[in-house]
């Protein structure tokens, strides 16, 4: 194992260079020898979280573990361009969910940009150009009229319509750096835009379309995150419902009204309030939930219940310290990290005059 890379990863207050050098050695620890990064080892993968974690390590300058969970992508990308939802210990021969969520697959783009940013491997870019060109129109079949994208094809085929929107606030994000990529092969993909652009103003301009989720703090901060709202409209969103979410000295709430702060979350509000220019914000936030990390391995729990003050679940995400760690590059100035999830340096979707 390489020694990890802490210049952009130490945050006076919330990580310290061996600090952040444990907490990528903890992720490491977790990967299978096949590139796959699960939840933690025995659980499941996802590729959503399993994509968080390779941008992790990528921070780090772990440009080859963080290749190596892409080649695993690859390798395991179903003729549809899809994932499945879930694989047991990430072993691709024993998918545990069958169905394909939308913003799951999406998400391949951004972590092949941000590799591809982080370590200049053209022959990288040109060798996943097909599994991002194939996870992106598999997305797409899944775009409703009004421009919101279907949760999910469940395992029988049926579609799901639902939109949720965090995850389209997700694959928002995806689709504009899948257009990065595009742009930097010099392959123009107008049709990706017009979704990018129905996809952001359907965000902007119609929640009717979405699921109602409003009690879940990712549906408060994701669109920000996601790069849909930005400007006063974004700092006026996180500004309505910061008390329901955050929870003075231990983080950001899951979901009101239950007593539960969560890493993940927590970690994902602070890189929205970075998007914003409120770092910060972003830093306290950050330094609130140094009581979720385990110093024995770097680590952070998932969540902390504090009416009981009790540890819950009992689990240590390789995506939770993933999240941490994307959100300390950024306010260290980690250019690839600011250059995926900085709403001013990814291409616009084109907006819709109406509707």
């Amino acid at each position: 194992m390489t020694t990890p890379r802490t210049d952009h990863l130490v945050l006076p207050g919330v990580l310290t260079a061996d600090q952040a050098a444990q907490t990528v050695r903890g992720i490491r620890a977790g990967q299978r020898d096949d590139g796959a990064i699960p939840w933690f080892r025995g659980h499941h993968l996802d590729p959503w979280d399993h994509i968080e974690a390779a941008m992790a390590l990528d921070t780090a300058g772990e440009h080859e573990a963080a290749a190596r969970a892409y080649d695993w992508l690859a390798r395991h990308q179903n003729p549809d361009g899809s994932w499945y939802a879930a694989y047991a210990d990430g072993d691709a021969d024993r998918p545990t969910d069958r169905s394909v969520e939308s913003n799951f697959c999406a998400y391949v783009a951004v972590g092949v940009w941000h590799h591809h940013l982080a370590t200049g491997d053209d022959a990288f870019l040109d060798r996943m150009w097909p599994t991002v060109v194939s996870a992106v129109e598999c997305v797409l079949t899944l775009q409703q009229p009004g421009g919101e994208i279907g949760w999910k094809r469940e395992e029988d085929g049926t579609v799901v319509t639902d939109a949720l929107l965090t995850g389209c606030s997700s694959v928002h994000q995806a689709l504009r750096c899948a257009l990065a990529i595009a742009e930097a092969r010099e392959e123009p993909q107008p049709d990706w835009e017009l979704a990018a652009g129905a996809l952001g103003h359907a965000i902007r301009r119609h929640p009717e379309r979405f699921l109602d989720k409003d009690r879940y703090s990712m549906d408060w901060y994701y669109p920000v995150l996601g790069g849909a709202l930005t400007g006063t409209a974004a700092k006026a969103r996180i500004e309505e419902s910061w008390d329901r979410f955050v929870v003075p000295d231990l983080g950001v709430r899951c979901v009101v009204p239950n007593p539960w702060v969560t890493g993940g979350e927590s970690a994902e509000l602070a890189l929205a309030l970075w998007v914003m220019g409120e770092s910060d914000r972003a830093l306290d936030i950050l330094k609130s939930i140094g009581h979720l990390r385990d110093e024995s391995t770097g680590l952070y729990w998932t969540g902390y219940v504090f009416d009981d003050a009790a540890i819950w679940p009992e689990e240590q995400t390789a995506w939770t310290a993933g999240a941490l760690l994307l959100a300390v590059a950024a306010l260290g100035g980690h250019e690839a990290t600011c250059a995926v999830f900085g709403t001013d340096r990814l291409p616009a979707g084109l907006e819709p005059d109406c509707c």
